[in-house]
This record gives structure tokens, C-alpha cells and sequence, in this order.
């Protein structure tokens, strides 16, 4: 048995004026995280107010587990530094395959 994929959620609040200097550091980041083994989705996405959110997906929890401890993930926290009101609590899901592989999961 392979397995299974997971999918985090990590939701980062802009310090007050930061928004535009969190969203570059994220930009920043990214390359190198997409170079690691076993990410298949590392995207960022805007909303509406101060948050920016980071869903990610990793082939298994021990290429998420790597990823966490790795090189990247501390440069992204430099990058960060300062511009957050705080860590960014993650959410880790695993998929519930229904319907078309392609819709129905990330």
C-alpha cells in the first residue's frame, strides 16, 4: 500500500502594513519549496483582508515531515519574520476520494 497523500492549510496574518511585504516573502519562498522531493502543490492565495493562505501537498507525511525541518521551510520563516502577527496555525487534511479523481480531491 502507497501512501496517502497530505494536504496543509497554512493561514498567515500580515502585520499591520505588511501585506505586500508578506506576499513577496511567500513569492520568494516558493522555488525553493517546489524543489523538495514529494510536493506536488505548494500555491499561495490572497483573500480579501490581511491573510494569505498556503495550500500545500505532499505525497506522503514523511515528505511533509522532511520539507517541515528542512532548509526551505527556515528560510521561509526569515522571510517572514516580522511581517506576520503570528506563526501560521496549520490545518493537516487528508483526502476523501469521491467522485472523478480530478474533482474530487486536491
Amino acid at each position: 500500500m502507497s501512501p496517502s497523500p497530505v494536504v496543509v492549510i497554512a493561514t498567515f496574518e500580515a502585520a499591520e502594513g505588511r501585506l505586500d511585504d508578506l506576499r513577496q516573502a511567500l513569492v520568494e519562498a516558493i522555488p525553493a519549496v517546489h524543489a523538495e522531493p514529494g510536493c506536488q502543490l505548494y500555491a499561495i492565495h490572497d483573500a480579501d483582508d490581511s491573510r494569505i493562505y498556503m495550500i500545500e501537498k505532499w505525497d506522503s507525511q514523511a515528505d511533509l515531515d522532511r520539507h517541515a525541518q528542512g532548509e526551505a521551510v527556515q528560510e521561509l520563516r526569515a522571510l517572514v519574520a516580522g511581517k506576520t502577527t503570528n506563526p501560521a496555525p496549520l490545518i493537516l487534511l487528508s483526502p476523501i476520494p469521491a467522485g472523478t479523481a480530478e474533482q474530487g480531491q486536491l
